[in-house]
């Protein structure tokens, strides 16, 4: 791996969101191509952030941090991957269901899917299952993720899931969950496709889902 890839790599492990923008920059006046620097930089260093937090040697402030540095560097790089049609590893849909306010550990895994290599449209809290289909209607997505903390809200999940059935849209889709009360037991219940305990670990259940590993 070339120096500007490994700093780019140790900058988003660091959680270095000033630096990162400027050695994206700085490989791409080099001239590395966008695709270069979001495989060979960025994604190198969210993956080693992901094996770090499996081993419990980072913890969520840190991910946060390293995340927020990968965005900052994808904020420079993404007109340049939407102009160059380069083809993302897949489409993810996310949102915290029904009733449910809760925004940070959604958000994360929404940040770790797009250092993955993922696209992600973020739907938000609070969304509704109608929202869901919509969603999946126009952006035909490879996997919807639906996240909830509160044991009030779980039922909401399956309620999304028979609103895609009935919309004709559940065999386009695969289907995570995941949030505090939920567990593999629940998600097998409601008929999701896949459930991850945290956000390396939805990540990962997001690459299975797509073949991607």
């Amino acid at each position: 791996m070339s120096t500007i890839f490994e700093q780019l790599a140790t900058s988003v492990l660091e959680g270095q969101s000033d630096k990162t923008p400027t050695l994206v920059q700085k490989a791409l006046d080099e001239g590395l191509s966008a695709k270069e620097i979001l495989d060979n930089g960025l994604i190198v260093g969210m993956n080693e952030v992901g094996v770090r937090f499996k081993r419990g040697d980072m913890f969520v402030p840190e991910v946060l941090m390293s995340a927020e540095a990968m965005q900052a560097g994808l904020d420079v790089l993404r007109p340049l991957l939407a102009a160059g049609n380069v083809k993302m590893m897949g489409k993810v849909v996310l949102g915290t269901v029904k009733g449910d306010l809760h925004d940070i550990g959604k958000n994360l895994v929404g940040m770790m899917c797009e250092g993955a290599g993922f696209q992600v449209i973020n739907l938000g809290f609070n969304v509704p299952p109608e929202k869901f289909v919509e969603a999946i209607k126009e952006h035909k997505p490879d996997i919807v993720g639906m996240s909830a903390l509160l044991t009030t809200t779980m039922r909401a999940m399956g309620y999304t899931i028979k609103a895609i059935e009935e919309a004709g849209l559940r065999d386009s889709v695969k289907i995570i969950v995941g949030g505090a009360p939920v567990d593999e037991a629940f998600a097998q219940r409601i008929g999701a496709d896949g459930y991850g305990a945290n956000a390396p670990a939805a990540v990962d259940v997001c690459k299975q889902l797509i073949g991607a590993v």
